[in-house]
C-alpha cells in the first residue's frame, strides 16, 4: 500500500504521526509541504475525500494571524484552496493519503483502524 504523509517536520502532531508509522512498521513517504510545495491537484484530490472545512485549520496560529477580512473570504472549496496554496501552513496536519483513504489529523486509534494488522 502506497502511503504518503503530508505536513511540516516541526509540527508536533506530524512528529507523533511519523513516530507511530515508524513504530508500527508502516512504510511511507513524507512530503514536507513547506519545502516541496503543494499543488492544486493535491488539494483537489484531498477535497474529494475530506471537506475544505476539515482541511483548513481554523484553530492554528496561521489562521489566527490572518486579518478578519481574509478569514471572511473563506466560504467554499475554491476560496479555501486559494488560501491553502497561498499559505500552506493553514492546512491542518498531518494529511495521510493511502490507496483507500485520505485522513486529516492524527490519533493513535485512527491510525490503528487504517493500518489494521
Amino acid at each position: 500500500m502506497a502511503v504518503t504523509l503530508y505536513g511540516i517536520p516541526n509540527c508536533d502532531t506530524v512528529k507523533k504521526a511519523r513516530t507511530w508509522l515508524a513504530e508500527h512498521g508502516v512504510e511511507h513517504q513524507f512530503h514536507d509541504f513547506k519545502k516541496a510545495g503543494i499543488t492544486p491537484d493535491m488539494i483537489a484530490a484531498w477535497l474529494q475525500q475530506v471537506g475544505w472545512e476539515t482541511l483548513v485549520n481554523r484553530k492554528g496560529t496561521t489562521w489566527r494571524g490572518l486579518d478578519d477580512a481574509r478569514k471572511a473570504q473563506i466560504g467554499d472549496a475554491a476560496s479555501a484552496t486559494a488560501l491553502m496554496l497561498e499559505t500552506p501552513s493553514v492546512i491542518k496536519r498531518p494529511v495521510l493519503v493511502t490507496a483507500n483513504t485520505t485522513q486529516v489529523g492524527f490519533t493513535p486509534d485512527l491510525y490503528q483502524q487504517i493500518f489494521k494488522k
